[in-house]
């Protein structure tokens, strides 16, 4: 846990949203883009439906691995403050995600 509020994981599984529901968790944040890591990569759609049906509101942020954009920290800031907490947020290995909300919290002062 980064915070009481938000959390990060490397690459996640359609079947690691129920665990991370029964871990706590109530959002999920994809800030990984489809296809990144080749063909075998769970896609949006596939998390965003085992998200949903664990009973976990879910978002998809894609950022690129080697820049986040001022906008794009804006984005993660607007969804920290609306989804329900605690959240977690994955990419491939957690760092880009990290970097997000770092640069979401300098938003929020």
């Amino acid at each position: 846990m980064l915070d009481e509020d938000l959390a990060v994981a490397p690459q996640l599984t359609p079947e690691a949203m129920a665990a991370a529901a029964s871990a706590g968790f109530r959002s999920v944040i994809n800030n990984r883009p489809d296809f990144e890591g080749g063909p075998d990569q769970p896609t949006n759609a596939s998390m965003e439906a085992a998200a949903r049906a664990a009973g976990l509101e879910y978002a998809f942020l894609p950022v690129s691995s080697s820049f986040q954009t001022a906008e794009q920290a804006q984005q993660m800031a607007d969804l920290m403050a609306r989804l329900p907490k605690p959240v977690l947020a994955f990419c491939r290995s957690g760092t880009r995600s990290g970097r997000l909300y770092a640069m979401a919290r300098e938003l929020r002062g």
